[in-house]
């Protein structure tokens, strides 16, 4: 199984590295995301990004391509994957006020309309519509050595931001009321979150589609929570629990012939499941006499 991946090495490394900065990064924001209980938000941002590749893909078609030579690039695509992630995340981040739509139903809005309609606006358009089914399915085949060097260079720079400002990522995730007491501008802060959400996402989604971008935002952080009795542990092993399985996925995969997103995404689950069976283990046993 392992000689077998590693002769596929040459083949497909750019892939292969590049899913696993993608799960690195992912994992980071997650922890965020899912210690401020907006999981849903992000399904609804990858969504919206699917819908801004699609409208990228209609105003190519419409647009000439002599005068704005850039429409037609990839680059173009990904920003406006880019523009409309972080406009979603923006859009579902805040919070419900008396007399206004709650917070969870403009999420669900965001999420349904962007689902809807990026399939119509593709849906005269066969190569258009191929590749929104593509990024729904997710597929990780085709990764640059560009995109190699920009999750990099964001993963690290993740890294150099938290080992910096760990302490006061830690009080806003856990307690905002207490950060604001302490002189934090935590309205600042949460814009900042989501804004590197909707980046996050949306470089995310153009590589590797809906599935795996989603997957690896919420089930890596998940799982360390289920596993780790405080917030700061949580940073140290979702990033080692969405490299390690994006690691075995790959194996997997490619050992039976499969697509390594969804296998990726299947072992997270499955990992998911164990960590809430230590969990519930865990508090029988601190319940017991």
């Amino acid at each position: 199984m392992i000689a077998s991946f590693l002769a596929s090495w040459p083949l497909f490394y750019q892939a292969y590295l590049t899913a696993w900065l993608i799960g690195f990064l992912l994992s980071f924001v997650g922890v965020l995301v899912v210690t401020r209980d907006q999981i849903f938000i992000g399904a609804a941002v990858a969504q919206a990004a699917t819908l801004g590749i699609a409208l990228g893909m209609v105003m190519r078609d419409i647009l000439p391509g002599e005068p704005l030579p850039g429409l037609h690039t990839d680059s173009f695509l990904s920003g406006m994957a880019v523009a409309f992630s972080i406009l979603a995340a923006l859009l579902t981040a805040h919070r419900s006020q008396p007399g206004h739509e709650s917070h969870e139903a403009t999420t669900g809005w965001v999420f349904l309309s962007s689902a809807s309609l990026a399939i119509l606006l593709m849906a005269h358009s066969p190569h258009g519509l191929a590749e929104i089914q593509r990024l729904v399915s997710s597929s990780l085949i085709g990764a640059t050595t560009t995109d190699l060097w920009v999750f990099g260079v964001s993963a690290a720079g993740t890294v150099l931001f938290l080992s910096v400002a760990h302490r006061r990522v830690l009080l806003f995730a856990m307690d905002p009321a207490m950060a604001m007491a302490v002189g934090m501008r935590v309205p600042v802060w949460a814009a900042g979150v989501t804004v590197w959400l909707g980046l996050t996402v949306g470089l995310s989604l153009r590589v590797s589609g809906v599935l795996y971008t989603f997957g690896c935002l919420v089930l890596p952080a998940l799982v360390a929570k289920n596993l780790c009795r405080e917030v700061r542990p949580v940073f140290f092993v979702a990033p080692l629990i969405a490299v390690g399985t994006g690691g075995l996925g790959c194996v997997l995969a490619d050992a039976s012939d499969s697509p390594p997103a969804q296998m990726t995404i299947a072992l997270l689950s499955l990992a998911l499941i164990v960590a809430w069976g230590v969990r519930r283990l865990r508090q029988c046993a601190r319940t017991s006499p």
